[in-house]
């Protein structure tokens, strides 16, 4: 007759194997699990020594037979003998943009435009309300005031009229028009293709500038809004609050040439799946890599609900997406 203690014994045995299978399914996203995501990203980062092993066990390592990832950070997931080393950081920083690119190899910037002058004043006008906002306003703008000339001498009613659905017309109205006075005054009516000339312009800081350059002339840039500097410290890339800050801190940790998709991948994510409020993190392939899992919402179920634009089965932002978008363009605005 098998003895009290056997009993136990075999029990835990098969508790803790249908734990395990359980956790495999919950992990699962497409026929691919979060652990499998992050090893095949690390398997290209090339890692040594020790604190190459603590930033392999970063990703490798899930949680208890829950089935999903641990909500401990990637140090203390690493068995908490230390903090994350700077090398562990980075790899591991490196691997999930990796893993952005997988999971939006179509990121783009949210707003139309077909020249560096309308992606300056769009980007202007995006402050305080959505890119959908923007993309549905600014059809109207730009055929009745398509270069930097028309728009300098637009009468300020008209255009105050134009830009009123985008919120605070009558402060973006003054921003846009002394924008193009400048751009007619000082630059021959066209936008600089340079940081430095681009931030004297009334209304425009680095930010602005990032975008216009990593996006119109092709000057690599890190456009650190508000989405971007809240995933980025999740992720556990930086701490600080500061965008200036947040821009020289994430500059140091890829290359260059990586600044501007990184912000696309980003700013993405943040959007769709990193949600300020409430994250989706039970559907989240980065999961296993990301110290803040389990601030948000972990049952996949629940979690796959707060998906936003393609990745909830509904529009994105813009009216005209690139070609590769897999999601709906955004509608026009009723009545225009």
């Amino acid at each position: 007759m098998e003895s009290g203690a056997a009993r136990r014994e075999g029990a835990a045995r098969v508790t803790a194997s249908e734990g395990s299978a359980v956790g495999e399914h919950a992990r699962t996203k497409g026929g691919r699990t979060a652990g499998g995501a992050a090893s095949d990203a690390a398997a290209g980062a090339e890692p040594s020594g020790t604190e190459a092993s603590d930033a392999e066990r970063t990703g490798a390592e899930s949680g208890p037979s829950s089935g999903r990832p641990s909500k401990r950070s990637p140090a203390q997931r690493a068995g908490g003998r230390k903090a994350e080393s700077r090398l562990a950081m980075v790899r591991r920083a490196r691997r999930m943009n990796r893993e952005l690119a997988e999971m939006y190899p179509y990121a783009h910037p949210e707003l139309d435009f077909e020249n560096p002058f309308e992606l300056l004043i769009a980007t202007v006008l995006s402050a305080q309300t959505t890119d959908l906002r923007v993309n549905q306003t600014t059809p109207a703008l730009f055929a009745a005031y398509p270069t930097p000339e028309d728009l300098a001498v637009a009468d300020p009613e008209v255009l105050e009229g134009i830009l009123r659905p985008t919120g605070f017309f009558r402060a973006k109205s003054k921003a846009v028009q002394g924008i193009a006075v400048a751009l007619r005054d000082r630059f021959d009516g066209q936008v600089p293709g340079k940081l430095a000339d681009l931030v004297t312009l009334p209304g425009v800081g680095r930010k602005t500038a990032n975008v216009v350059l990593g996006n119109a002339f092709g000057v690599p840039g890190l456009t650190v809004d508000t989405h971007f500097g809240r995933v980025v410290r999740r992720f556990g890339w930086t701490t600080a609050e500061d965008p200036d800050k947040v821009e020289s801190e994430i500059a140091e940790i890829f290359p260059k040439r990586d600044w501007t998709m990184l912000s696309h991948r980003v700013i993405f994510h943040g959007r769709r799946v990193c949600h300020a409020r409430k994250p989706a993190c039970g559907a989240c392939p980065l999961a296993t890599l990301c110290p803040a899992y389990g601030e948000g919402e972990l049952d996949p179920d629940k979690a796959r609900k707060l998906l936003k634009y393609e990745l909830g089965g509904r529009p994105g932002q813009r009216l005209r997406p690139p070609p590769d978008f897999p999601g709906q363009p955004a509608p026009p605005l009723e009545g225009r």
